[in-house]
């Protein structure tokens, strides 16, 4: 998420009540997650496992829970809290807008762009030329969508990231504050979601076609030219590379990458990053050959006990 008004480490740090050390003087232009940490930005740690990933990071300021050497050229900034401080950030930069009207005001629509009843559409919501939006769409705030783009009934783009930290008192949620950015000639089924980024984007690729009853989840790319069949469920921030075909009923883990013209066949459950140029099934996810292989010999052996 860039900010509007870009602000120093040290008047973050200010406006979160903490102490900060490092290069606090230098200018930060937004704030991101780790997988997606540009130059300029702020990204949050809670946890040692990741010290040395977000200090050694793009990342110009980090909001850490313990004071720790500072690299050169960066700044941090320490909270009993990072997750907590990360939001309130978020509330401070991007503020919920309630919106009064089906159309926001603030939304911009190509020229023969075709929106059908009931559509709900955002605030600054950009839609291309030559699309059709069927009866019942959702676009949420920021997202973005191409030309000659077809979005089914009742599909939601845009919905918050299913991201929480457990508490003892229970489940805490990381604000969504990112987008969705659909690219030109995208086909989306009927009851299809799709989650917006936590603080960057979830981007579908140009040329991509999606069946029904398909959730994406936050910060997932699909890339070109795509083929997702129905009742698919991809978790956030996995990567499908271009000309992928994934077929009815996949599961796909969490920050996972399936390669450029891969199959994935029904019912699988994809465990484990797989590679390009082959076909893949079961569960745990391997090459087909191999599961219908390993099919074959537990048929033979029913057979013969």
């Amino acid at each position: 998420m860039d900010f509007s008004n870009p602000k120093t480490i040290a008047e973050l740090a200010k406006a979160l009540n903490k102490g900060c050390f490092g290069d606090v003087n230098q200018t930060i232009t937004g704030l991101n997650e780790i997988h997606r940490i540009k130059t300029g930005e702020l990204v949050f740690v809670d946890h040692p496992k990741y010290y040395d990933k977000a200090l050694s990071s793009a990342a110009n300021c980090i909001l850490i829970n313990q004071e720790v050497g500072v690299p050169a050229g960066k700044g941090i900034i320490v909270s009993d809290d990072p997750f907590r401080d990360f939001n309130e950030l978020i509330n401070q930069h991007s503020l919920f807008i309630s919106t009064q009207a089906n159309i926001s005001p603030t939304a911009k629509i190509g020229k023969n762009t075709v929106i059908q009843p009931n559509v709900f559409i955002g605030e600054n919501v950009i839609i291309g030329n030559d699309c059709i939006v069927h009866a019942n769409v959702v676009l949420q705030a920021n997202t973005i969508v191409g030309n000659n783009v077809i979005v089914h009934a009742n599909t939601t783009i845009g919905g918050d990231a299913f991201y929480y930290k457990k508490r003892p008192s229970g489940y805490d949620r990381l604000i969504s504050c990112g987008k969705v950015v659909v690219e030109n000639d995208v086909e989306i089924g009927s009851n299809c979601t799709i989650d917006r980024g936590v603080t960057d984007a979830t981007i579908i690729g140009e040329g991509s076609k999606l069946d029904n009853l398909i959730q994406i989840g936050h910060d997932t790319v699909i890339g070109k030219q795509c083929l997702i069949a129905s009742q698919v469920g991809i978790a956030g921030c996995v990567i499908v590379e271009d000309n992928v075909t994934i077929w009815g009923q996949v599961g796909v883990g969490s920050g996972l990458t399936i390669g450029r013209n891969a199959i994935v066949l029904g019912k699988t459950g994809v465990t484990k990053s797989i590679g390009p140029d082959k076909t893949y099934f079961g569960l745990p996810v391997d090459e087909a050959r191999n599961k219908f292989k390993e099919i074959a010999a537990v048929r033979k052996l029913a057979k013969g006990s």
